[in-house]
Parts: structure tokens; sequence; C-alpha cells
């Protein structure tokens, strides 16, 4: 979010300086793991669809300025019941948005994909305007021209303090201390650090990600299989990719994971963990069956009701926050670094993101 900040006010010929306490990219918070899902029957809510048609056309616009691939479409494929909160959702934001999707019944589902293997009673919702994005290349591309277009971005530098004084805000970092006519915080999971009054709570939680070496990889493959996700049952869900590289084939678990300290939590994969992946695979696809090659680690930051937090901070006027992604922003970087530069520049937005201020708390 905050190199796509960048990108969209230098863009508009402000002056712009990034800080970023890691590199660029980096696999410390919420936005690696090689691969990131877009998908367009939102299931959270109806009033997220217009923001990822959006969201599509900034990344195309990307590509093309940046000259690399960043987004794979792919088709998207989502199981459960048909009155499930995941499929009706999903559903549901496809019909209010009028947008190509089919309902495909268990045997037609195991016709198109005999990948998969779900209960009786599960249907299959496909969606064309799916596919995913590669976030360490998205990252780079917001950033890179965000300094060809005179943005200064600073590396390895830790925000320390911050304050709003004097018709400015000063901020210190373990580098020095700038002062700007506002501030843009897009801290992941450490926004609670950084902003102790904002009146709602920011939940880090620790999320693991698998990759297998398929039985059958053949049936897996980017180009021959969609980005997929399956309803548990119990509000989670399982999700996954087509195989991109030599890496296998990434799957993770769509939930609330333990709460952790950004800072502190340890970067090892307990065996517990890594085993935790395995009925799923067993279950759903046993041709994926595999030796697990290898894991990573993500952040999710929970706001209380899991929507995105994009607004004007309450108490501080030159002060906007982008926090609170829940699990499922990355998709939406593109249109939420537009919005940020928005609301920093105007106050407001003409895009429909007005269901994702803070006001919604009052």
């Amino acid at each position: 979010m905050g190199s796509a900040a960048c990108y969209h006010l230098a863009g508009r010929g402000v002056r712009v300086l990034g800080i970023e306490q890691f590199g660029i990219p980096h696999d410390k918070g919420s936005s690696a793991g090689h691969s990131r899902m877009i998908r367009s029957a939102y299931y959270e809510h109806p009033d997220y669809v217009p923001l990822i048609r959006r969201a599509f056309e900034l990344w195309d616009a990307l590509e093309r300025e940046s000259g690399e691939k960043l987004l794979h479409l792919t088709g998207g494929i989502y199981m459960g019941k048909l009155d499930g909160e995941f499929v009706a959702g999903s559903l549901r934001s496809a019909r209010q948005h009028k947008l190509p999707h089919e309902v495909l019944d268990r045997a037609e589902l195991s016709r198109r994909y005999p990948q998969f293997h779900v209960p009786a009673d599960f249907v299959g919702l496909y969606e064309q305007p799916a596919g995913l994005l590669i976030p360490e290349k998205c990252i780079e591309a917001h950033a890179r021209i965000a300094r060809q277009r005179s943005a200064q971005i600073r590396t390895n530098e830790r925000v320390l303090e911050w304050r709003e004084d004097s018709g400015a805000v000063s901020i210190t970092t373990t580098s020095g201390t700038y002062r700007a006519d506002h501030a843009i915080f897009c801290g992941g999971a450490w926004t609670a650090k950084l902003i102790s009054d904002l009146g709602v709570s920011l939940t880090p939680t620790r999320q693991v990600l698998g990759w297998f070496q398929p039985r059958r990889p053949e049936l897996f493959q980017l180009g021959q299989f969609p980005v997929w996700a399956i309803d548990d049952g119990d509000g989670k869900l399982h999700y996954g990719f087509p195989i991109l590289d030599d890496r296998g084939l990434k799957i993770g678990h769509h939930k609330r994971g333990p709460v952790v300290d950004p800072d502190t939590m340890t970067r090892e994969v307990s065996d517990e963990e890594r085993a935790s992946f395995a009925p799923a695979i067993k279950r759903y696809l046993p041709d994926a069956d595999g030796p697990l090659l290898a894991t990573s680690l993500c952040m999710y930051t929970y706001s209380p009701d899991g929507h995105f937090i994009l607004d004007r901070h309450p108490h501080h006027p030159r002060v906007t926050i982008a926090a609170g992604f829940s699990g499922h922003g990355f998709k939406f970087a593109s249109v939420i670094g537009e919005i940020l530069a928005d609301l920093a520049m105007e106050g407001t937005t003409e895009l429909p993101a007005q269901f994702l201020s803070l006001k919604r708390f009052a």
C-alpha cells in the first residue's frame, strides 16, 4: 500500500518521501509469498467489487508502464455449499454487479476440475476475472516508477516516533527527522505500534503458507489450473494457486492465526504448522499429496470487523491511515494507493471507499 501511494502521489507531481523499515521487497510482513490472489465476486461484501474493478485497471496500467508481468489471469473456482457464507456471498456479489460467472453442480465441477475431491453437496462458483499477482514484482514496480517520478524512497530505516505540530508532521527515524505537510501510514502489522490513538484495535496474527510437490504436477500447472478456495464449513477457507515455478503448488489456510508481536514473532515454522496442511491436501487435492517442499510466514492484521480502514486520522488531520487489511488486502493495493493519494491531498475520494472509513465504528 505504501509503494502504491508513493507511485500515485509522485505521478501527481507531489514531493514524496517513502520510508520503509526493511528492504523493497521483503518477507517480514504481509506482502510476500510469490503470489497473491485477485478475484472479483467478493464474498466479504459486494461494496468491494467496484474497487476491485478499478484495481484490475490499475494493475494493467502498471504492467504496461513497468514492462513486467505482474498479473496472471487464471479464472477462479470457489467451492462450498450453495447456502454457505462463502459461495452464497460470492454469488451475491456476482449477481449484484453482473459479473460473468457460472455455478457448477458437483458433477460438472468434477468433470471440469477432476483435481478437486469435495463433498457431494458442494457446488463450484467459477469466474473468469480472477487470477494471481506476483507481490514482490508489484511492490518493486510501484517503488521503481515512483523513484523515476522523483520520489525519494529510503529503505532499512525505522520510524521511531512522530508528531503533528506547527502545521506539519514531524517523523523521527533511525536516520534523522523529517517534516512534511502530510503523512500516510501503511504500517501493516506495525500500525498499532506506530499509531496508539486510532480508537480501534488492530490485531496482528501469524499465518503459514506451504508449497507441495504434487504426485501429478501436470494437473496443476499455470495455464491449466485456476486459483481456488474451498469453504471448510467453519468460517475458514483453504485456498491455493497453480504451479508457477519450481517452488511447487502453493496452499494456504485463511483463518485467524495466533496473535503475535511483529517484532518478536519467531520466523521458524514448527513441525505442527508444517503438518497442518496435510488433512486438507489429502481430502481435497489427493493428486497434490506429495512432499512439502517449503513454507513461509506472513501476518494478517485484523480490524475489529475484518474490513479495511482507509481514512484520515480522527485526531490528526495531516495524517492518513491504511490499516486492518485482515488477510485480503493485497489485490487492492493498486487502487488503495490511488485512494490514499486522494485522501492525503483532498481529504476525500471520488472512489466508492466510504464504507471503509473509521466512521463505521462510531
